[in-house]
């Protein structure tokens, strides 16, 4: 039988309620880091330019520490989250819809910008002879990435409406990996034509990055719900309130949040919920895209 004097069995006490401590305070330093990622829908360093001032925004109100980490992938930002690599992603509609199903229903969108109610995909092309979706037939056409709400499965949820089935009535049909890559591909010659989300080629456009009198639209989606900001449904309910309250609060008339909102293409952030994409879902469904 071991027995301590009671010095030492002091001494040893103190020691483990030291560790103790230590390894809670380590726990609650990394409860406290608050992991975004976003769909790469454009470039690393643009997501990375738009991010920043809203990852301060949200540190100071959430008191979080905010790390953005961009994603080789669609599929990755969804499968970062579901696994727990990630706390918050910026999901297109069918990205959110795909993570959604992935997790049997365990993820929750929070807030989405006012113009993703009713968000809209444009069709690009130089082609002097195109001017409506059935003049693409035999033609050869960009989407941007597989996984793309307003890139693709929208784009081609309205070709079939229009009775042109893309992976058959067109001469080659590419994915691009992003909108920005969608206008490039159609501004160089590569492809007859493209489709991308309206927001960004009305950035492009404003920015002087593309020419809309060599690049046209011919062609404007109706409406349809798009991107969310999105969070496991395990989230602390209090974190999960925090961010949501700072993304609500965010206002134009104020510089800081004037930058943050021009910088997200947004006129303000509103409630959302996963009933909203119950049509992106079908539409996925009906195109066979989503497994």
């Amino acid at each position: 039988m071991i027995r301590l004097s009671l010095p030492k069995f002091s001494t040893l006490l103190a020691s483990v309620l030291a560790t103790a401590v230590i390894g809670a305070t380590g726990m609650a330093h990394a409860q406290q880091v608050l992991r975004v990622s976003a769909i790469p829908d454009e470039s690393p360093t643009e997501l990375q330019r738009k991010f920043k001032p809203l990852g301060d925004y949200l540190a100071q109100k959430t008191g979080m520490k905010v790390e953005f980490t961009p994603v080789t992938d669609y599929a990755a930002s969804v499968e970062g989250l579901i696994t727990n690599k990630l706390d918050m992603v910026w999901f297109g509609g069918f990205t959110f819809v795909q993570a959604n199903v992935r997790s049997g229903g365990k993820v929750v969108p929070l807030v989405q910008r006012e113009e993703d109610e009713k968000f809209r995909s444009v069709f690009i092309t130089t082609n002097a002879s195109i001017h409506k979706l059935e003049d693409l037939k035999s033609k050869t056409f960009s989407f941007g990435s597989e996984s793309s709400t307003s890139g693709h499965l929208m784009p081609r949820y309205f070709l079939l409406a229009a009775k042109l089935n893309p992976d058959t009535d067109m001469k080659r049909i590419a994915f691009s990996g992003a909108h920005d890559a969608t206008v490039a591909a159609v501004a160089g010659g590569k492809v007859d034509a493209g489709a991308l989300n309206i927001s960004v080629w009305e950035k492009l456009v404003e920015g002087k990055k593309v020419d809309p009198a060599k690049v046209r639209v011919f062609y404007t989606t109706p409406g349809y719900y798009d991107y969310n900001w999105s969070v496991r449904a395990d989230m602390n309910p209090e974190i999960r309130k925090k961010i949501t309250d700072a993304f609500l609060a965010l206002n134009a008339d104020t510089p800081e949040g004037k930058q943050i909102l021009e910088l997200q293409r947004a006129t303000r952030f509103i409630p959302t919920r996963a009933e909203n994409y119950k049509d992106i879902e079908a539409a996925a469904r009906n195109a066979g895209l989503l497994k």
